[in-house]
């Protein structure tokens, strides 16, 4: 049996304005209906896998649960690191965990959870060529066979050719991303992959290699675990202890020191999708080379990508060569296709500017759901909130606004000061500004309402929380 072990904690920079910090690729429907969270959770499950440990934090702890459940995993572990420190921590806590639970002979499988792979059968088939080689004590990356000159990744050097079989081949060293020279030179050489970010080996094995090559972490990260607690389907690992490890990558902190280490080569379609122009070539291009997503009109384009996130937003594009266009209800990208790459420059130069665009989304995901803003004033505020079945938000009251509720779908069970009451579609309930009030759903299907704030002050902050199930300040 197989441990999956997913890493679920990243920025959210380089597919801006879809992906954000609030609400990063992973957990994006970029490609159909379903996440990159949900698409590795998919194709992480089978009968040679046990339950996936998910390693995430503090911001998307709930919305990686919620994800997992809503495709019909709801066995996912979901691991909080309480702050970010790389990859290097995260494994070996996650080592930590199963060795505590399953032993040092358990094989555990390290993937990114923002991955794109067409062929599913090709990686399941790559993961049991990597088997053997990780029980006889080697940490196994994954490469993929590179089908063009690529400067976007890093390279992985073997030792030697893959043979017919596809087997594990020792690792000469790792590369980082070439410049166009030396990705053509990589390429011509048949003896390099594409570093895939995708690990398979014994659980006391890689502890070993922390142990040898990054012995700082041990301490922090035992701790970490051990002074870990479980809150409500969460396991939360121990925050003063976890803050203490150094912040270092895994290929930096392990696999470019140890000495027994080999790769699987991986044939198929894979993507990182780390810029604009990598989804745009996904999403398949037309003879043109235009891609689209979403309700768009493209006209005599060319070697173009379209995106509109918002069904009542038509994007149209007329005469346009090279470019990327990403269109939201609060932020717009154009850009030339060439310079994908440097999508997280501009995420850094709104940071600094406190534009409000760079990191937050404009759709708020919470516990029991999320929100949006529909529209906003000095004195009012209009939004629309869902609430999942079951969902509870916190008991509440405000300093500075009065609220109007009106629910448009399902029921709601709302409580203002002694009263409670249910609500049901076209009913609505005032809350007069200072008293405590909450709401919840109680039936099987999301309750969606409409939230009408007037006062004035309507900032977020103007919350006292006097209870909350999900454990929030």
């Amino acid at each position: 049996m197989i441990h999956p072990v997913i890493l679920c904690g990243g920025s959210g920079t380089r597919l801006w304005p879809s992906s954000r910090k609030a609400y990063p690729k992973q957990f994006a429907a970029l490609l159909g209906k379903e996440s990159l969270y949900q698409m590795t959770l998919r194709r992480l499950t089978g009968a040679q896998f046990d339950r996936p440990l998910v390693m995430t934090n503090e911001d998307f702890r709930f919305l990686a649960s919620q994800q997992a459940d809503a495709i019909g995993l709801a066995d996912a572990r979901v691991v909080v690191e309480p702050c970010l420190r790389d990859t290097g921590p995260a494994i070996l806590a996650a080592a930590l965990i199963l060795e505590r639970e399953e032993g040092g002979e358990a094989l555990m499988l390290v993937a990114p959870s923002d991955h794109v792979i067409a062929d599913i059968p090709a990686f399941l088939a790559a993961v049991g060529r990597g088997v053997e080689a990780a029980r006889g004590g080697a940490l196994v990356t994954f490469g993929i066979t590179p089908d063009r000159p690529e400067t976007g990744y890093g390279y992985l050097e073997l030792a030697g050719r893959p043979d017919a079989t596809g087997g594990a081949v020792p690792l000469a060293s790792f590369r980082e991303k070439p410049d166009p020279e030396a990705a053509a030179a990589f390429l011509a050489a048949g003896t390099y992959l594409w570093n895939g970010g995708i690990f398979l080996f014994r659980v006391g094995d890689v502890i070993a290699a922390f142990e040898a090559h990054a012995p700082q972490l041990l301490a922090p990260c035992r701790a970490a675990v051990e002074t870990g607690a479980q809150d409500l389907n969460l396991f939360r690992l121990g925050r003063e202890a976890f803050a203490r490890a150094e912040a270092i990558s895994f290929d930096y902190a392990v696999m470019e020191k140890a000495g027994r280490v080999a790769a699987v080569p991986l044939s198929c379609q894979w993507s990182d999708l780390g810029s604009w122009d990598a989804l745009w070539k996904e999403a398949g291009p037309d003879d043109s080379g235009v891609s689209t997503h979403g309700p768009v009109t493209a006209i005599d384009c060319s070697d173009s990508y379209l995106r509109s996130e918002e069904d009542n937003m038509r994007l149209v594009g007329l005469g346009l060569d090279h470019m990327i266009v990403v269109a939201m209800r609060d932020a717009v990208l154009v850009a030339d296709k060439s310079r994908a790459q440097e999508v997280k420059n501009v995420v850094g130069t709104l940071r600094a500017a406190q534009v409000a665009q760079a990191d937050d989304y404009p759709r708020f995901h919470r516990p029991w759901g999320w929100y949006e803003t529909l529209c906003l004033d000095s004195r009012f505020q209009v939004k629309r909130i869902m609430v999942h079945p079951g969902g509870v938000l916190s008991l509440q009251s405000h300093h500075h606004r009065s609220e109007h509720w009106v629910v448009v779908s399902g029921t709601a069970e709302v409580t203002v000061g002694e009263k409670v009451r249910l609500l049901s579609e076209n009913q609505s309930v005032y809350i007069p500004l200072g008293a405590t009030h909450r709401m919840a759903n109680p039936g099987k299907l999301p309750m969606y309402l409409i939230e009408v704030q007037t006062g004035a002050y309507l900032g977020e902050d103007d919350i006292v929380r006097y209870e909350d199930v999900y454990g929030r300040g």
